[in-house]
This record gives structure tokens, sequence and C-alpha cells, in this order.
């Protein structure tokens, strides 16, 4: 924490938190390279969640919320994939979005889909912060935006 008054204090990363940007990061790997899902997992539970890896340490993360998310993308993505596209703006395919972008669209639509137990706003905000943790300019708008309206088509009589 930060005792210097012009800054804001530094928020320690719960663990849900640490296991949606490793699901995200998890998920690019996955569209990025080709890996299988139980690869990928194996992977990241036995080498960087809460590990050391090439001088890094990795946040400590809720493995079970960390495999629900992947393993929940990779099960739904036909269904969570049309629901993006509807949400993007008319002349943007989801193909044509960045692949880390997607990832965290993927991701947060899962949740507000399937985790009813998990406020709207939280479920936005912290996409959006992972959309800031890579992006500077109009990604983290842009995953706020979509996020929106998923949220508004999946759960329509819940407010933010």
């Amino acid at each position: 924490m930060t005792t210097d008054k012009d800054q804001q204090p530094v928020k320690p990363a719960n663990q849900r938190g640490a296991a949606r940007l490793a699901a995200v990061q998890a998920l690019y790997q996955m569209d990025v390279g080709g890996a299988g899902v139980l690869e990928v997992v194996a992977e990241y539970e036995a080498y960087r969640l809460g590990q050391e890896l090439d001088g890094d340490t990795y946040l400590k993360a809720d493995a079970s919320w960390f495999r629900s998310i992947v393993s929940g993308v990779v099960r739904d993505q036909r269904l969570l994939d049309p629901m993006i596209g509807a949400a993007l703006q008319d002349d943007w395919a989801l193909s044509r979005v960045d692949s880390t972008v997607r990832a965290i669209l993927r991701a947060g639509t899962f949740e507000l889909k399937e985790r009813k137990d998990i406020p709207i706003a939280v479920i936005v905000t912290e996409y959006v912060e992972i959309a800031k943790a890579f992006f500077e300019d109009e990604e983290p708008k842009l995953v706020n935006a979509v996020l929106d309206r998923i949220a508004k088509q999946v759960r329509p009589d819940i407010r933010k």
C-alpha cells in the first residue's frame, strides 16, 4: 500500500480475479496455439497458478474457478460466440477482434450467462480491468460495452 496522497492504493488481487486473468491467458493460448483444454489447464495448475515461472511469480488463484471458466468457455463456445457477435458493432465480426479481447469477451460472457450468483457489475468490472492490463486505448471500452449489452440480454430483469 502506498502512503503518498497523490497515488491510489494498490488493490491486492483476489483469488477469483487472478483465476479470471489466468483463464483469459489460457483461452488466448488455446486460441492462438491450438492447445487443448486438458493440456492447458494442467499446465496452468502445475506451473503457473501461484507459481514462479521464468522469474515471474504468478498470483495465487482459485483453481476451481479457473477450471470452470476455461472448461465452460470451451464447452459453450458455439453458444457464446454468436452472443458476442450480436453484441459487437454491426460491421465487426468476432474473428476480426484481437485474440486477447476475444478471450476476455468469451470468459466474461460465460460468467454472465452461467454465474447468476455473481453481480453483473463485479463480472464486467473484473474483465474491464483485465482488458486494461493488456490495452490502453479502446479495447477496455469495447469490453465494457459488449459485456454490458450481453448482461442486458442474459439477465434482463437485473440491474447492475
